[in-house]
């Protein structure tokens, strides 16, 4: 039996998530920090040898003897252009290299660690944001890690190259630009940090509205319904405005931000080239001094602009990565204790031990509830809606954990078995089956993933699904649809049957297995479910009473304890809560439209 690992943990912090991430790519990451190193001060080079050549131009006649010196530094220039070209297209190689391999990898780590949240979890998130925030956060991490190997490194090199080139030509014009630069850059950072918060809640509002997309398409059927489109379009667009707002806030401060850049930057080009001009008329540098260090100021200011158009990205990147960290990367709410193990179901006695449990404090579900269901006895669970029965199930399942006693099976606690061995030794067919959008054959085998196409068919034939796919025009290799939308109730019902026959586990748990199908098809089903039933556990959650009357036991729920226990007949004889839920229903009425009497609900 296949068990399941959960996945190593992740930094919840952004920068360390950020490291984390890159730790496998670091020899890479090395290899462009050369490469990029090596184009930058190729780059830097230039404007040195043109000044250089420049000064023996000035002096210089097409017979002069200075002409090889000429030729020799438009060979030298030449060589520069070509092994800036061959270093940076190098360190771009490195980078697609990596790129997709490190996109690929983190989206990997975070989808795993979402699959663990807990029900509670996704039930409080929209889980079209979530996939939103996934594919952002691993983006966001990509651009951050290009910008500081492609953007920052490199201009940091320039910045050194050109601060000792410089101070050779003129320790003045140098001093003036590196002061420039110290301070631009300073408080570019400082503007660019303030934007980072701005980043966030627009990266959040995009992830809600995402969300709310999603929301509202998966519910088109019931927008169709009920003719709310209308109303849908005006609803998201209370939400895309609320987005617009968090934009407008975040872009118009980094336009502000610029305009400081692009200013500063300006100001500048226009003095250097002036004091440059200045001290060549003063006799303190040369034509070809004059050259470089204009020239090269040009590249430094617009290397110094880029830098701190950069670091707005940066922190908008920053931003994204952080909420998506703090969105997903959560410790989980159910997880596998340091000493679970892989234990086997063998003969799958149920038992509930002094359980307590409340969704929230102080409304409680269960208090002190203990029950004991034998090994392969089959047992059904009824009551008024709220009455524990669903809760007893997604307990059973470690959906949640109690607050305390105990569940178990085969007398081990499941809290001390692996989460992937307990689902796996449980079926389970619920009300409303959920369906991939693959085929029908991937869908039915997804409970046993290595059987047979063979095995497929024959679980397809108890469950009375493969009629229906027979007819199909690609049969098993039918596309269900999104969830399952391109099927009827009845149709998704049978699959999801097939699915729990497939997986033949000695627990099985039926939730309303068969309210989506009409009588004559419930009849034929009954059968084979009785089949599937053979030398299992299993508990029958129904609203219909006489899909139960057959059964070993019947549990009644109401407001969280069990009022009665006992057989189909026993039960009518004693004339309680099952002999009146039997009445209403065999005088039309379902348990819902009986009335509550002193049976008053509780959450379920």
């Amino acid at each position: 039996m296949l068990t399941d690992i959960f996945p190593s943990p992740l930094p919840n912090r952004p920068r360390a998530f950020v490291l984390a991430m890159i730790k496998p790519f670091l020899a890479w990451y090395a290899l462009m920090l050369v490469l990029e190193a090596g184009a930058a001060t190729c780059t830097m080079l230039l404007p040195y040898i043109l000044g250089k050549t420049v000064a023996q131009v000035t002096g210089a006649q097409a017979a002069d003897p200075h002409w090889h010196g000429l030729v020799q530094l438009v060979l030298v220039f030449a060589a520069l252009n070509v092994a800036e070209l061959v270093l940076s297209r190098a360190a771009g190689a490195v980078q697609m290299h990596v790129g997709p391999r490190q996109r690929h990898r983190i989206t990997a780590r975070l989808f795993a660690w979402l699959q663990y949240h807990s029900h509670r979890y996704f039930a409080q998130q929209f889980s079209g944001a979530l996939a939103h925030r996934v594919t952002e956060t691993a983006m966001s991490v990509n651009q951050t890690i290009w910008a500081v190997h492609t953007e920052f490194w490199p201009i940091l090199v320039t910045f050194c190259v050109a601060s000792f080139l410089l101070w050779g030509a003129s320790p003045v014009l140098a001093g003036v630009l590196l002061s420039w630069i110290i301070l631009y850059v300073t408080m570019s950072y400082v503007l660019a940090r303030k934007a980072q918060p701005l980043a966030q809640r627009f990266a959040a509002a995009r992830s809600y509205t995402a969300g709310k997309i999603v929301d509202s398409v998966s519910n088109l059927a019931n927008v169709r319904l009920f003719a709310q489109e209308a109303f849908e379009r005006d609803y998201l667009q209370r939400h895309l405005d609320e987005e617009l707002i968090h934009a407008n806030r975040s872009n118009w401060y980094t336009e502000r931000v610029r305009w400081y850049q692009f200013g500063s930057a300006m100001l500048l080009k226009i003095g250097m080239l002036a004091f440059a001009l200045y001290l060549w008329a003063q006799g303190q540098i040369g034509v070809a001094a004059f050259v470089m260090s204009t020239s090269m100021s040009l590249l430094i200011i617009g290397e110094a602009r880029n830098l701190s158009r950069r670091f707005l990205e940066v922190f908008e990147y920053l931003g994204n990565i952080e909420h998506g960290v703090h969105t997903i990367v959560r410790p989980h709410e159910i997880s596998d204790q340091h000493d679970a193990r892989p234990h086997p179901i063998r003969d799958g006695q149920i038992e509930f031990r002094q359980v307590e449990f409340a969704y929230q404090p102080g409304r409680p579900v269960f208090q002190g509830l203990n029950l004991t269901i034998p090994p392969g006895q089959r047992v059904g669970v009824v009551g008024y809606s709220g009455s524990g029965k669903s809760t007893l199930i997604s307990l059973l399942l470690r959906w949640y954990d109690v607050q305390q006693g105990d569940i178990l099976l085969d007398g081990v606690p499941i809290t001390q078995m692996q989460l992937a061995t307990l689902h796996q030794q449980i079926s389970m067919i619920p009300q409303e089956p959920s369906l991939f959008h693959r085929s029908l054959k991937e869908n039915i085998r997804y409970a046993r993933p290595e059987a047979s196409d063979a095995e497929v068919i024959e679980a397809a034939r108890q469950a009375h699904a493969h009629e229906f796919i027979a007819r199909l025009p690609q049969g098993y290799d039918t596309m269900v649809g999104e969830r399952g939308v391109s099927l009827s109730g009845g149709q998704r019902q049978r699959l999801a049957i097939a699915r729990a026959m497939l997986q033949n586990a000695p627990v099985l748990i039926l939730d309303e297995a068969t309210s989506a199908l009409d009588s004559q098809t419930e009849r034929w089903i009954q059968h084979s479910l009785d089949n599937l039933m053979a030398n299992k556990t299993v508990l029958v959650v129904a609203h219909r009473l006489s899909t139960i009357a057959h059964l070993d036991r019947i549990l009644v729920f109401a407001q969280g304890e069990i009022v009665e226990d006992g057989a189909h007949a026993e039960l009518l004889a004693q004339g309680g809560v099952y002999a009146q839920l039997w009445a209403h229903q065999s005088g039309g009425l379902s348990p819902e439209q009986a009335p509550t009497g002193e049976l008053a609900l509780a959450h379920d």
